[in-house]
C-alpha cells in the first residue's frame, strides 16, 4: 500500500472521523466489560449487576471508590477525577435501567446451612442483635431507597466477599457504618450461609426498590442519609 502525501494546493480526500453520541451510555462504555449491557450484569461472579439499584446507593459506592474507601484498583483509578455530579449522573443512568435478571445459580452450600442462611435473611438472629436481611432491605430484598441496594441477582462469592470484608473492616461505609456492625456479629459459617440463601433465592416478580420512607429501620444506617 502506497501512503498518502499531503501536495500543496491540491484538495485531500481525507474521511473526517466519525465522533461518537454524546450520550451517557456511550461515555459508561467502559463499564460493560465488567458490568455487562446496561448494567445487567456479566458471568464473572465478582463483578455485580448495577441495573435498578438505588441511586443513592450507586452514588455512595463510586464516592467511596473515588475517596479510596473501597479499594479495587482499576475502579480507584477510573474514578480518581470524576466530580460529583458527574457521579450522581452514572449512578442515576443506572438506577433508572430494568432489564431482565439471570436465572438464580445452584446452591452452593449444604441444605443445613442453607436453612440456616434462610432464617438469618427472613428473621435475623435477635440474641445477638442480628437484624433480618428483609427488614432493611425489604420483603423482597429489593432494596430500599435513597441508599439500601437490593441483594436480588448477587453470586455467592460476591456476596461472602463483602460480607467478609465488612467483618474485617476493607469495606467501610458512611457512619454509622451498621453493615459492619451486622458483619462482625455473623460467623464465617454464617457468612457462607447467608451468601448460599441470597444467591440461590428465586427472582420475585417485583424486583424495584423500596420507596424512601419514615419507616425506622433496625439500626442507625449511614447509607440512608440522602
Amino acid at each position: 500500500m502506497v501512503a498518502a502525501h499531503w501536495l500543496p494546493g491540491r484538495a485531500q480526500n481525507v474521511a473526517t472521523p466519525q465522533r461518537p453520541p454524546d450520550t451517557i451510555e456511550e461515555r459508561l462504555r467502559a463499564c460493560v466489560s465488567c458490568h455487562g449491557k446496561q448494567g445487567g450484569g456479566t458471568g464473572n461472579v465478582y463483578f455485580p449487576r448495577l441495573a435498578g439499584k438505588p441511586a443513592g446507593y450507586l452514588y455512595h459506592q463510586l464516592v467511596a471508590f473515588r475517596e479510596g474507601r473501597r479499594k479495587y484498583a482499576p475502579m480507584n483509578f477510573l474514578l480518581a477525577y470524576l466530580p460529583d455530579d458527574y457521579l450522581k449522573k452514572m449512578a442515576q443512568y443506572y438506577a433508572d435501567i430494568q432489564v431482565p435478571y439471570d436465572n438464580p445459580a445452584p446452591s452452593v452450600v449444604p441444605d443445613q446451612a442453607l436453612q440456616r442462611g434462610r432464617s438469618i435473611v427472613m428473621n435475623g438472629d435477635p440474641a445477638r442483635k442480628v437484624p433480618a436481611c428483609v427488614a432493611c432491605h425489604g420483603p423482597n430484598l429489593s432494596g430500599r431507597e435513597p441508599g439500601i441496594p437490593g441483594l436480588i441477582g448477587l453470586r455467592f462469592d460476591y456476596i461472602s466477599a463483602q460480607l467478609g470484608g465488612w467483618r474485617y473492616g476493607t469495606r467501610t461505609a458512611l457512619e454509622p457504618d451498621c453493615m459492619q456492625l451486622i458483619a462482625a456479629r455473623l460467623t464465617e459459617a454464617e457468612v457462607a450461609a447467608v451468601a448460599g440463601w441470597l444467591s440461590s433465592m428465586p427472582v420475585p416478580a417485583d424486583t424495584r426498590p423500596l420507596k424512601a420512607s419514615s419507616e425506622r429501620l433496625p439500626l442507625e444506617c449511614g447509607s440512608q442519609q440522602r
